[in-house]
């Protein structure tokens, strides 16, 4: 590419790769389009159920197999994890400190899940969440349960549920605390971010940039 003249650096042609550019000052055009330097990429994606929040893995799908080699190249990884079972907002980016602050137990970045109860839930399940729900090997932070809807004669509820945390099975195991039984589980927010409703199961794209501003200052 560079020997056919394809690159101007600088509105010069430029036919060796042994340039040194300074990425945030020299100007690198490529067949007429202007190149943008980025370090960190930042990326939504409606993750599916039946893959895993893992860059690799012998058995299963992960999330990285969803995305193209463009996207991939860029060695991103997925800021926390959803179960393999479970579906909804997930954030794939490089940005290491991002990551970090992001699923810091001090910060207690709160996430909002949406889930399919076999069980009737009621207004006392409300107040149990509020309160803290001891599990065996720790102890829940308080919690906001809200009831979306009830089915009687199905005998399940839809529900809404946002913790501060993110331990293993958690919102499942919240909820069979009180007896009942999560049979389908969706993440609709973390922190900042909420899950683009135009994004089908699988899909993905990168967050815009009021998205990344917002959710950058929230950890700041």
């Amino acid at each position: 590419m560079l020997k056919a003249g394809r690159v101007t650096v600088n509105g010069k042609k430029e036919k060796s790769a042994k340039l040194q550019i300074d990425e945030e000052r020299d100007e690198i055009i490529f067949d007429g389009q202007v190149l943008e330097y980025e370090e960190f990429v930042y990326y939504m994606m409606n993750k599916p159920k039946g893959v895993i929040s893992a860059t690799e893995d012998p058995k299963h799908r992960t999330v990285l197999d969803l995305l193209d080699d463009l996207a991939r190249s860029k060695e991103v990884f997925p800021v926390g994890r959803l179960d393999i079972d479970t579906h909804g907002l997930l954030l794939l980016t490089n940005d290491g400190q991002l990551a970090h602050a992001l699923l810091s137990p001090k910060r207690h970045v709160d996430k909002t899940y949406q889930a399919q109860v076999k069980g009737i839930m009621t207004q006392e399940d409300v107040e149990i969440f509020a309160k803290g729900i001891p599990l065996k090997d720790f102890t829940c932070r308080p919690a906001k349960l809200e009831i979306v809807s009830i089915d009687t004669e199905k005998i399940q509820s839809q529900i809404r549920v946002t913790i501060a945390e993110g331990k293993f099975h958690q919102v499942k195991r919240m909820v069979a605390y009180c007896g009942k039984e999560v049979v389908d589980l969706q993440r609709l927010t973390m922190g900042t971010l909420v899950l683009d409703e135009n994004l089908q199961r699988g899909e993905w794209r990168r967050l815009t940039k009021e998205e990344l501003e917002v959710l950058l200052a929230s950890i700041a």
